[in-house]
């Protein structure tokens, strides 16, 4: 494994979070952290259309780019990488993980910016939520996702120390293509 700082400033994980973990001809691994059952389907690439969102050039304007999703560590945790190039470096990386005597999940969130948050996450019926409570920024996230699980579409909600809640972004998934068994 790689300690060194790559150009886009994370850590380069060339074997614990490499795209795919197999190799070439190999089935990609699965999940057996049974904790993750139920996310079994996010598995794979999206793609992602960003939009009505403050910090884009143009109130109008849509950001597209991909998320893959891919197991790690063997399969005991969930990886999500988000680019915009799409054969570029990924812009955010989120690691889901869940205790499993808790009902919610525990994200870890790192991004380009160099900024790292822990968030909480949960996942029923079709309803996808991800939150963090900070005292000086907060932010939530909620998903409705299609019955055949194709698509989830969902907004981005935060708050200012004292503020009250307010739109940040809308974004939209659609798969692209679900792991090689």
């Amino acid at each position: 494994m790689t300690t060194g700082r790559s150009a886009d400033g994370f850590n380069e994980w060339e074997q614990e979070f490499a795209p795919g973990e197999a190799q070439q001809g190999q089935a990609r691994p699965r999940l057996r952290n049974s904790t993750l059952e139920n996310l079994e389907f996010l598995l794979g690439s999206w793609e992602t259309t960003l939009s009505h969102a403050e910090f884009l050039p143009e109130p109008d304007q849509v950001a597209v780019g991909r998320a893959d999703f891919d197991v790690v560590e063997d399969g005991a945790l969930i990886v999500m990488r988000q680019l915009i190039e799409l054969d570029g470096p990924p812009v955010a990386r989120w690691v889901i993980g869940r205790d499993g005597s808790r009902p919610d999940y525990t994200v870890l969130y790192s991004d380009a910016r160099d900024v790292s948050r822990v968030y909480q996450m949960s996942f029923m019926g079709d309803t996808w939520r991800i939150w963090r409570d900070d005292p000086a920024f907060s932010q939530r996230f909620e998903a409705r996702v299609t019955p055949d699980r194709a698509r989830m579409r969902g907004s981005w909600e935060r708050r200012f120390a004292g503020g009250e809640w307010e739109h940040d972004f809308d974004v939209d998934f659609s798969r692209i293509s679900s792991p090689q068994a």
